[in-house]
């Protein structure tokens, strides 16, 4: 009855719908872009590949979150629910982790102040978003370490659009969801926008519906029995989000801005029966802020100058526990800090009608507090030096590792346009580290159009990521108590830090070819060749004396190993349509395919992880008039695989990965491929008024598929993924 009266309802004209879903694409390419060249430009007009995905995308193909937003991007393997730290892991053309993508609000960062990992997932909602632009490739000429992998830059909502927004919903495994927003526009030229999320969710009972990788089994540890299976708890596993954003702006000359974002879910994420407990209390929290301000001055007509200074931090709270066969399977407790404070101070020169040159200098200052296998909370009154703890089973004090850098820079990138048809980019950036000396990294970029409808972009650049403090300070393992003759403690599964860490260095060459063959189809092409020399990366230490009276046995630290190389080619293809009179649509798709190797030093070149050789995803968004709307989102993925070079011990009581052999690879492993199908269906202006039922089915067809995972040898490798899960919601704009 209510679809029978909303299409019933008095017929509304084409245009009414126009600014939900152009009918052409003009507008979407010819919209202003800042992140490519920190400059408002085109996307013909800069020399890299950048995908910008609109207010309006955002909400027709829903994208409640950048997670949701990355997964469905061209060249993106995406892997949910695979590692604790951060939840959901990814690569970017072949480039791992999120401490090789850059991500700004407004131009300013929320990644790990310390460089390290970070939640992409639930936390960063994109309701506020205008736009969001996706660059792909290095650029550390711009922006500094970090860069490598890409940018991606949050654009929040101008003084234009919606004054307010509400929603709510609720959905099958009892999520819940909600998000708000107010923006106020004064006459004086002050605009404020505060907008918030607040979201929670149980993950699938998984022990029902695969039952083969959650069989109870005994909680073994130093060979005793602790739990029998008869008495092991019910599988759960639950996550929360929620995230603050406020800003103040006057008359675009100046702006202050507050963000806060916080991320909760189980440590127990990716861990079988044999390995962990499933208890609510063992969480992993997560909560970063962020405060900044801004003030843009114009020095002449040809001049203008911008002043930004910000402060963030990223804390894991010292609630944050585990409970797991490396405790005893009793809670042990984890705790890191990042902090950063920055200055920089950008100009901007007209040189000449062809030649605008941007330049900048700035310094900032980073402290991190990295600790892991705590018998106790940390106690963040005291020093990382006064915690006063020992080594569980033993006699042996707990050494806490803390260190603070700073680091100075200076860029200048010259943009020169010859004619209509030719445009280069010249930049280069030095950055002075306390810790890792002087790095160099330049930027060269051409774009020519032999005709209106041809495109050709080519792109090199060069980047470096310093050693994250995870990666550097980062220590943790346990003791059972047992002792050698000479009356040392042994110790197992043990990350020894090393402050010896050099950075990565990185350098792709990047082809771009985007065609328009009519105003309402765009396709873009993708070639990209890139290599990471110094490596960090997991090694195996057989023996160490790092505590002073412990053996360690294997053990493993990060090391800066050989190398990474890989090639790969992204296709993707945009093009909005109109059926008759009442239907319009949407549609994008995109392809990729990527090969590589990781040369580790052994004489073997190890597969990519975490990445599907070949894979296509495809989503439609049809619409009647301004009432009814259907938006489907197909991804067929090909084997994906992971980080591990040999399979699980099964004998322990994990289930077996899927590994193959080679003269090159002697074991590699890899999740099984799949297809998945969300559907998303729209009943708008309800009571006339801007007012939304969304009802969102993800896993439509109820597919039981796999995500690569494996952060150590006693994970599974196979992570189980959600079944058919839904929500509906009511969205008020007003």
């Amino acid at each position: 009855m209510l679809l029978c009266s909303l299409l019933a309802s008095p017929a509304h004209a084409v245009e009414d719908i126009s600014g939900l879903m152009d009918l052409s694409l003009d507008a979407l390419i010819n919209i202003p872009v800042i992140t490519a060249s920190r400059n408002t430009e085109t996307r013909d007009q800069t020399p890299a590949h950048i995908m910008v995905v609109t207010a309006e995308q955002i909400r027709s193909r829903r994208y409640k979150n950048l997670a949701d937003l990355l997964a469905d991007m061209p060249g993106v393997d995406f892997q949910r629910g695979t590692k604790t730290s951060q939840f959901n892991q990814f690569t970017i053309n072949g480039n791992l982790g999120p401490n090789r993508l850059l991500v700004l609000i407004d131009g300013i960062r929320i990644t790990q102040p310390a460089g390290g990992n970070y939640p992409l997932a639930e936390n960063l909602s994109l309701r506020h978003a205008q736009q969001v632009e996706f660059l792909y490739g290095p650029a550390a000429a711009l922006y500094g370490a970090d860069a490598v992998s890409g940018v991606i830059n949050i654009i929040t909502s101008t003084g234009d659009g919606d004054r307010a927004w509400v929603s709510a919903g609720s959905g099958r495994f009892n999520s819940h969801e909600t998000d708000f927003g107010l923006r106020f526009n004064a006459d004086n030229g002050l605009n404020i926008l505060m907008s918030g999320h607040w979201q929670a969710s149980d993950r699938a009972p998984l022990d029902k519906y695969y039952r083969k990788e959650y069989q109870k089994v005994d909680a073994v540890f130093n060979g005793q029995v602790i739990i029998p299976a008869a008495e092991r708890e019910k599988y759960r596993s639950k996550q929360d989000s929620h995230s603050f954003y406020l800003r103040a702006e006057f008359d675009e000359l100046f702006s202050v801005g507050y963000y806060r974002h916080h991320y909760s879910n189980l440590t127990s994420t990716v861990d079988p029966y044999a390995t962990a407990r499933y208890d609510e209390k063992a969480r992993w929290l997560t909560t970063s802020e962020t405060v900044y301000g801004k003030f843009q001055f114009a020095v002449t007509d040809q001049l203008s100058a911008q002043l930004i200074a910000d402060y963030s931090v990223m804390e894991v709270d010292p609630r944050s526990n585990y409970n797991n066969v490396y405790s005893a399977f009793q809670p042990g407790y984890s705790y890191s800090r990042g902090e950063r404070i920055s200055i920089e101070q950008n100009i901007n020169w007209q040189l000449s009608a062809q030649q605008q040159l941007q330049a900048g200098i700035g310094y900032l200052r980073m402290k991190a507090i990295e600790a892991g296998s705590l018998p106790a909370k940390y106690d963040p009154g005291h020093g990382p030096g006064s915690q006063g703890v020992l080594y569980p089973n033993t006699s042996l004090p707990m050494p806490i590792l803390s260190g603070s850098r700073h680091n100075t820079s200076a860029y200048a990138q010259l943009l020169s346009q010859w004619d209509e048809r030719l445009s280069t980019t010249l930049g280069v950036r030095a950055d002075r580290h306390s810790s890792y000396g002087t790095a160099i990294n330049p930027r060269l970029g051409v774009v020519w159009k032999p005709q209106e409808q041809h495109i050709l972009k080519v792109l090199y650049g060069k980047a470096f990521r310093a050693p994250s403090a995870e990666e550097s300070l980062g220590s943790f393992g346990t003791f059972d108590g047992s002792q050698d003759v000479d009356g040392n403690y042994l110790g197992n599964g043990f990350r020894i830090p090393n402050l010896n860490l050099k950075p990565e260095k990185s350098e792709t060459l990047g082809l771009v070819w985007e065609w328009r063959p009519t105003r309402n189809l765009n396709l873009i092409s993708n070639l990209y060749h890139s290599r990471i020399t110094d490596l960090i990366r997991t090694q195996p230490v057989p023996q160490s004396d790092y505590i002073p009276g412990a053996v360690l046995q294997s053990s493993d630290m990060k090391l800066n190993v050989g190398q990474q190389k890989q090639y790969g080619l992204d296709l993707s293809a945009q093009w909005r349509f109109q059926l008759d009179r009442n239907w319009m649509g949407d549609l994008w798709a995109s392809t990729g395919w990527v090969d590589g190797r990781i040369d580790e030093g052994d004489g073997v070149d190890w597969k990519l992880p975490y990445v599907a050789r070949y894979k296509l995803k495809l989503g439609t968004s049809l619409r009647y008039r301004d009432r009814l709307s259907i938006t489907s989102r197909l991804n067929w993925i090909g084997s994906v695989s992971n980080d591990r070079k040999k399979p699980p011990n099964t004998a322990q009581g994990l289930p077996a990965a899927h590994c193959k052999s080679s003269k090159k690879a002697p074991e590699r492993c890899a999740s099984p491929g799949y297809v998945v199908l969300d559907l998303h269906f729209g009943w708008h202006r309800l009571l006339d008024q801007d007012l939304t039922l969304w009802l969102d089915l993800y896993n439509a067809t109820d597919r039981r598929y796999y995500a690569a995972a494996g952060s150590g040898s006693m994970t599974l490798w196979d992570m189980p993924q959600q079944p058919r899960t839904w929500m509906l919601s009511l969205d008020w704009r007003y």
